[in-house]
């Protein structure tokens, strides 16, 4: 083993255990956990700011109604995955999962495909 491998074996081997011998170190990791699902959120929000700033006068060319298209399928995908965790719980609710995703896979592939045909 090379002296990378081995020291990323010893910090998982530190981390396991701090969360199995200190006290509280089961919340400390959720904590952790918690800290690092927040700042992916921050991070794709600030990239989703960046690609609109970036692509601005192309999502502007799509017109209302693609526009539209293209927004209701983010917000969508944005809402199924804030409830993903509720949703799976039952079969009705992992279908409704399913279809939500599928939708807005669908909507954001039409717009796409629109933005090729008619992109100048």
């Amino acid at each position: 083993m090379n002296a990378d491998a081995i020291r990323n074996v010893a910090i998982i081997a530190a981390v396991a255990a701090v969360v199995a011998f200190v006290p509280a170190g089961n919340e400390s990791a959720s904590f952790v956990g918690q800290v690092l699902s927040i700042s992916f959120a921050i991070i794709f929000a600030f990239l989703g700011l960046r690609l609109y700033q970036m692509f601005r006068s192309e999502i502007y060319s799509l017109g209302d109604r693609w526009r539209g298209v293209l927004y209701g399928s983010i917000g969508l995908a944005v809402f199924a995955m804030a409830a993903r965790r509720e949703l799976v719980e039952t079969g009705p609710g992992t279908l409704g999962f399913i279809a939500m995703i599928a939708a807005a896979g669908t909507g954001l592939y039409l717009v796409w495909q629109r933005y090729r045909a008619y992109r100048i």
